[in-house]
C-alpha cells in the first residue's frame, strides 16, 4: 500500500485537469465580465453626444431630449440624467452632465452583484442669447 501512495504515476493527469479546470473558469469569468466595459463605453459616448448637442444648441430641453430618446434606443441602455444646468445657457458658460446606470457584474448567478457605472462629460456653450 505504501509503495502505490508513494508512486508518482498519473501525476501529470491531474495536474492538467485543473489547469483546465481553472483556464475554464477564467475564461468564462472574462466572458461574464468583457459585456460591462462595452456597457462603459456606450455609456461614455451617450454622456458626449448630449454634452455636444447642448453646447451646439445653447440650452438644455428639447434638443436634448430628443437626442437622448435617440441614443436610447440606438445604443439601448437607459442611464439616469442629471444636468448640472436646465434651460438656457449663456455664451462660454460651463455645464456638465453625469449619466449612471447600474449593471450586474460577476460570475454567473451565484457570484453576482450590482454596480453602478458613471459618467461624466462638460462643455461650453457656443450661443448668446439676448
Amino acid at each position: 500500500m505504501r509503495a502505490i501512495l508513494k508512486s508518482k504515476r498519473g501525476e501529470g493527469y491531474i495536474d492538467v485537469v485543473v489547469v483546465v479546470l481553472v483556464v475554464m473558469m477564467v475564461i468564462a469569468l472574462g466572458v461574464k465580465v468583457y459585456p460591462v466595459f462595452l456597457v462603459k463605453s456606450d455609456l461614455n459616448t451617450f454622456a458626449n453626444e448630449l454634452a455636444r448637442v447642448a453646447e451646439i444648441e445653447g440650452r438644455v430641453g428639447a434638443e436634448t431630449n430628443s437626442k437622448k430618446n435617440e441614443l436610447r434606443s440606438s445604443l439601448g441602455i437607459d442611464p439616469e440624467i442629471e444636468w448640472s444646468i436646465t434651460g438656457n445657457i449663456d455664451l462660454n458658460e460651463e455645464f456638465s452632465v453625469v449619466l449612471t446606470l447600474p449593471v450586474d457584474i460577476g460570475f454567473f448567478e451565484f457570484g453576482s452583484f450590482p454596480i453602478t457605472l458613471t459618467s461624466k462629460a462638460t462643455g461650453r456653450s457656443e450661443v448668446y442669447h439676448k
